[in-house]
């Protein structure tokens, strides 16, 4: 057991007596298929070994709930009767699960943290959400099977936070394995393994340290915008029910009568889904100059036709071009802050780090943090 691990169980047994069940719910990386999820499109990703733990136990306190942020060493309780759903930070997150998935006598007592960072793009909330819905499946006995459970806190998070994400996350987050990529198809959410075979190769994530207040406005804007580009092609008779369905040439036929911004919206996606079937086959082929590739096309696209960048990712980005060692990065996540991910000759990754981490601090003056990451399990292939 970690040490972190190891300080989670006393800090239960200090507040709370004997913790009567443990998970683990780990963050998650995508290689490629970014903003495709909520077009019911495809998407490329892995859980990872950064993660929160949780320890559980039921109070028998008539639906009290208590719980200790570890990390933040932060100590709450509230009342199931009296959750209210527009709190901020932690807590809302918190109680979106607990008023959706417990009845109101159901009191219970939690302690989580871990090593995933927060705000960093690997979604910690998600992280955070599905640990807590998996561990009270289990202390309730709920018997919600894990693909009900991940809609369900899909649902959830959307309800309570405002922002219409789609479901690649809590997928990942519950049903990743070790060593494992997962092809996710989310309109059907039928899914694939793929070994995650790098060889001299390894996947870095760099963290720009901000998180623009643009983010969850925008999320929502695109979102709409892509349902404004369905529309419209539904309105010229194509058979479509999302952007999915829609081929390049039938896109480009409609580019000198769509609005400019719904179509590079729209190009984008669709760009976007053939580039995650291109990224399966060139992992199969062990071709990681391709799969470099595709990143980079990924970035390209999520900076000039879906503009969900900013300044400090596409820094990061372009220094990359220039160094031999690495063979591909984009941005990852919903945009306007977070992380990239790159792939990196594990030979010369300290190097690579020492040196963007320089020339951020230099152009940004703020520090660059940098994870090395493996793919760890999920919820269900970690109890």
């Amino acid at each position: 057991m970690s040490k972190s691990y190891n300080s989670l169980l006393q800090k239960f047994s200090s507040l709370f007596g004997q913790a009567t069940s443990t998970l683990h719910a780990p963050g998650r990386i995508n290689i490629i298929g970014e903003h495709t999820d909520y077009n019911n499109g495809y998407v490329l990703p892995a859980s990872i070994d950064k993660k929160l733990s949780f320890a559980f136990a039921k109070n028998n306190l008539n639906g009290l709930v208590r719980i200790h942020a570890l990390n933040l060493d932060e100590y709450l309780e509230f009342s199931l009767k009296d959750a209210r759903p527009d709190t901020k930070g932690w807590l809302k997150y918190i109680m979106a699960i607990t008023n959706t998935f417990l009845e109101n006598d159901q009191g219970f007592d939690c302690v989580f943290g871990g090593d995933l960072p927060i705000g960093s793009g690997m979604s910690s909330s998600s992280a955070l959400t599905c640990g807590l819905a998996a561990g009270l499946n289990n202390l309730f006995e709920l018997n919600y099977k894990p693909i009900d459970l991940v809609k369900r806190v899909q649902d959830a998070e959307a309800k309570y936070t405002g922002v219409r994400g789609g479901i690649m996350d809590q997928f990942t987050i519950a049903m990743g394995k070790e060593n494992q990529v997962i092809l996710l198809d989310c309109k059907s959410l039928e899914y694939q393994y793929f070994p995650l075979i790098l060889g001299d190769y390894a996947l870095l994530l760099c963290n720009t340290g901000v998180q623009h207040e643009l983010a969850n406005s925008e999320y929502n804007t695109r979102r709409s915008e892509c349902e404004q580009g369905v529309a419209f092609l539904q309105s010229k008779g194509e058979k479509i029910e999302s952007l999915r369905e829609v081929s390049l040439a039938m896109i480009n036929r409609y580019r000198e009568h769509l609005d400019s911004i719904i179509f590079d919206r729209c190009y984008y996606v669709v760009k976007e889904n053939a580039r995650v079937m291109e990224a399966c086959k060139a992992m199969q082929n062990n071709d990681m100059a391709t799969l470099g590739a595709l990143l980079y096309a990924s970035h390209y696209g999520l900076q000039h036709e879906y503009h969900v960048s900013c300044l400090e990712l596409d820094f990061l980005v372009k220094q990359t071009q220039g160094m031999p060692e690495v063979l591909g990065a984009r941005m990852m996540g919903g945009g306007f802050g977070g992380c990239t991910i790159n792939l990196v000759e594990k030979a010369a990754l300290d190097r690579v780090i020492d040196q963007l981490a320089t020339q951020y601090l230099a152009t940004f003056n703020r520090k660059m943090e940098s994870y090395k990451v493996a793919v760890g399990p999920g919820v269900f292939h970690s109890q």
